[in-house]
């Protein structure tokens, strides 16, 4: 059964080898299959300014094993939305707020993607948002996100126009959290009852984000 684990700065000394493991599915995953040049490294590990201690990785395990993974930063800080994509939102400042993440990097390995293990990825990312309060979730993808969320029953609304990046035509886009997403995608990921791990009490992902002034 696939389990998600919580990792933060908290307690990610328990998780070092699944970490770089993490690493290195994405660089397979990022680089490797989607051909992002940029992300490109020697040491074959994706590993950049956000994966610091103030992001939050959600894991799939499954024996131990790394299936997939996405990372969630907060939008109160510089994050990737503000600092590099922030042409994609169009006619309004960038989103954020306490109560707003930013998800990057998501990824499910390719034996595992025609499987349940993105719907459980998905209902587990809807449950820890709910659980710490909150209320968004910006992201940028390419368009085919768009379908494959509302199919998941995630409310989704556009921050701009579709751009060209990679080319690929890529979106900014926002999702809401909510108790009616998590039960639609639970239902198809099968599940009945949480997939999602806690090894630690960590403090609520609030207090964690440093004060940042107007």
């Amino acid at each position: 059964m696939t389990s998600i684990h919580v990792i933060t700065d908290e307690n990610k000394a328990g998780y070092e080898a699944i970490l770089d493991d993490c690493f290195r599915l994405r660089h397979e995953v990022f680089v490797g299959e989607r051909g992002w040049r940029d992300l490109e490294r020697p040491d074959g590990r994706d590993v950049d300014a956000y994966d610091n201690d103030q992001a939050t990785y959600l894991v799939a395990l499954d024996d131990g094993r790394v299936i997939g993974g996405l990372r969630l930063y907060p939008t109160l800080l510089p994050h990737m939305i503000s600092e590099s994509f922030a042409h994609l939102v169009k006619g309004r400042d960038v989103l954020s707020g306490s109560t707003i993440l930013e998800c990057t990097r998501y990824f499910i390995v390719r034996e595992r993607r025609m499987g349940r293990t993105d719907c459980r990825l998905l209902a587990a990312f809807q449950q820890f948002c709910l659980e710490e309060g909150v209320t968004e979730v910006t992201a940028v993808v390419e368009m085919w996100w768009l379908p494959r969320w509302q199919q998941a029953g995630f409310k989704v609304r556009p921050l701009g126009l579709p751009t060209m990046i990679e080319g690929q035509h890529c979106i900014a886009a926002a999702i809401q959290i909510s108790e009616d997403s998590l039960r639609h995608v639970s239902r198809l990921a099968g599940l009945r009852g949480s997939c999602l791990v806690r090894a630690t009490a960590a403090p609520a992902l609030a207090d964690r984000v440093p004060h940042v002034a107007a």
